[in-house]
């Protein structure tokens, strides 16, 4: 049985870091870990990945050969990768009997509450390589200095969850960053437990946005 992380998240929220502090980490304490890239827009690796999708296909050629802007180019991406999944396989394979897997995704947010591909491509990969993997959803800290933005985090996170159907851990990123925002207006731990939402609701009223939206 091999284990692994999922790691997903919206652009920028630090998943290539996350996976190579992470790698690092394991490596530390002895474990041998293997990183495979599966986003094709990142095109400047900072670990060294055991598997890379460019390998199979690149961002770059699928916009230029197909007429497709990003967003696009990444969906049919991950529906070649899916359509491709033996590739994958053979891949792993052979790190299986001793290595953790740390999975590197795009980070478009509608491959994971939206389209099935990249739901798709890790199911077989759980059911054909007998993995046990968890989801890690990383989420830019900087969303707490805004209520309105915060709530939308926790409607994605909630989302991913329920698409993905993984073991799922949500993950506040670059918290080291969060005082550059300006104060926040409760505790770190009332934003990490997410007990009661109904305190940010003064804190919405405030937000000329929210006024503005309510009222037309």
């Amino acid at each position: 049985m091999v284990f692994g992380q999922v790691v997903i998240g919206p652009p920028g929220s630090g998943k290539t870091t996350y996976c190579n502090g992470m790698s690092q980490f394991l490596q530390l304490i002895g474990r041998k870990v293997a990183i495979i890239n599966l986003d094709p827009a990142n095109d400047s690796l900072p670990y060294e990945c055991a598997i890379n999708i460019e390998d199979l296909i690149k961002l770059s050629d699928v916009m230029t050969e197909h007429s497709l802007g990003p967003n696009g180019g990444l969906v049919y991406c991950m529906d070649y990768l899916e359509k491709n999944i033996d590739w994958l396989e053979a891949k792993l394979v052979p790190l299986l009997k001793d290595h953790y897997f740390l999975f590197d995704f795009p980070g478009q947010v509608e491959l994971f509450f939206l389209h099935a591909n990249a739901k798709n491509v890790i199911t077989k990969l759980i059911k054909s390589l007998n993995l046990r993997l968890t989801a890690m959803h990383l989420v830019d800290a900087h969303l707490c200095s805004d209520p309105g933005k915060y709530v939308s985090a926790l409607l994605l996170s909630l989302s991913t969850m329920l698409h993905m159907e993984l073991p799922h851990i949500n993950v506040l990123s670059k918290i080291d960053l969060i005082e550059n925002y300006g104060k926040l207006a409760f505790n770190l731990d009332f934003y990490t437990d997410v007990l009661d939402l109904s305190y940010l609701q003064h804190h919405l009223d405030q937000d000329p946005r929210s006024a503005k939206y309510r009222w037309g």
